[in-house]
């Protein structure tokens, strides 16, 4: 519950604040965005299958995000980048989609 919190009180605070983003961090962006959506998707499962552990969590967060923006950086420095956006974003939402399904057998038994 506190995760759904704290990421509803982010995109309340981003609303307003309008945070600027330099010009150079601009494409990891929405890598960081998807990568994070995965840990939460990835997060609300563990709590459902009562194996939840806020550490593994937390590392888990900033490791998807931290990876995903590393991936995303050395596919820019070797010419690729946009590739290996497609990768990183066709990879976490396959897991995301996953994850949002083992959801729904939980919530809706079904």
């Amino acid at each position: 519950m506190i995760a759904v919190l704290g990421l509803a009180l982010g995109v309340v605070v981003g609303f307003f604040a309008r945070p600027v983003i330099p010009h150079e961090l601009e494409p990891y962006l929405p890598i960081a965005v998807v990568a994070a959506l995965d840990a939460v998707f990835g997060g609300v499962r563990a709590l459902l299958d009562g194996i939840f552990d806020d550490k593994v969590f937390v590392v888990s967060f900033l490791s998807n995000v931290v990876v995903a923006a590393l991936i995303v950086f050395l596919g820019d420095k070797l010419g690729v980048g946009a590739q290996l956006s497609t990768g990183v974003v066709v990879v976490l939402g396959i897991r995301i989609f996953s994850n949002a399904a083992a959801i729904r057998r939980h919530v809706f038994r079904a």
